[in-house]
C-alpha cells in the first residue's frame, strides 16, 4: 500500500476508536476526563494525517483518481464520527451539535459522494476545491472547540458564560452547515458540465 493510502486509511481506523473513547464515561460513568485526555490527541494526529496523505502523496509522485476519492471519504467518515458524538455529552440534557444541522451536513456528504462516484464513473477525478478545504477547516475547529467544552464539563470546570461559548459552538456548527452547502454548490457548478 502506497505510504499516502495508509496515512489515509489511519483516519478511517480511528473514527471508531475516538467514538468509543468519547462514550465510554457515558456508557460507564467512569474515565470522565480520561477518556477525551486520550481522545482529543488521537483526534488531532487523525486531522494532521489529512495532511500527511497530500505530503506524501505528491512528494513520491502517488497522486491517483484513487487517492482523490479514498482522502475525502475518510475525512467524511472522521468528521461525521466527531459530530455525532457531540451530539451527546456527559451532561445527560446536553450537547453540542445541533440535530438539525447533523443530518443536513450527512445529507450534504453523502450528496458530494455520489457525485464523486458518479464522475469517477464517467472517468472524472473531483479533486478538492477551494470552498471544499474551507469548510474542512470549519468542520474542525468546530469539533474542537465543542470538544474544549466537554472537557470542561468532564473535568467540572464549567465556567459561568458557558452558556454564551456553547452558543457560539453551536454558530460555528451552523456555519459548517452553510460552508458545507456553498461548496456542494461550487462542486457542481464546476463539474456539473463534465457530468452531464
Amino acid at each position: 500500500m502506497k505510504t499516502s493510502n495508509k496515512f489515509t486509511i489511519t483516519r478511517i481506523i480511528f473514527a471508531p476508536i475516538f467514538f468509543i473513547l468519547y462514550f465510554i464515561p457515558i456508557w460507564t460513568g467512569k474515565f470522565n476526563a480520561l477518556s477525551l485526555i486520550v481522545a482529543i490527541p488521537l483526534l488531532c494526529f487523525a486531522e494532521f494525517t489529512d495532511f500527511l496523505d497530500g505530503f506524501y502523496a505528491r512528494k513520491h509522485n502517488e497522486v491517483s483518481d484513487f487517492g482523490k476519492l479514498f482522502d475525502p471519504f475518510a475525512d467524511v467518515i472522521l468528521h461525521m464520527t466527531t459530530f455525532a458524538c457531540l451530539m451527546f455529552s456527559i451532561n445527560a440534557n446536553s450537547g453540542y451539535t445541533p440535530r438539525f444541522v447533523f443530518i443536513l451536513i450527512l445529507y450534504r456528504e453523502m450528496g458530494q459522494t455520489f457525485l464523486r462516484m458518479v464522475a469517477a464513473k464517467k472517468g472524472i477525478a473531483i479533486a478538492a476545491r477551494k470552498g471544499g478545504k474551507v469548510k474542512t477547516v470549519t468542520y474542525v475547529v468546530s469539533g474542537f472547540y465543542a470538544l474544549f467544552l466537554e472537557l470542561l464539563v468532564r473535568l467540572d470546570c464549567v465556567p459561568e458564560c458557558f452558556g454564551a461559548l456553547k452558543i457560539a459552538a453551536i454558530c460555528l456548527f451552523v456555519l459548517s452547515l452553510i460552508l458545507s452547502y456553498s461548496s456542494f454548490i461550487d462542486y457542481l457548478v464546476h463539474f456539473g458540465k463534465n457530468l452531464r
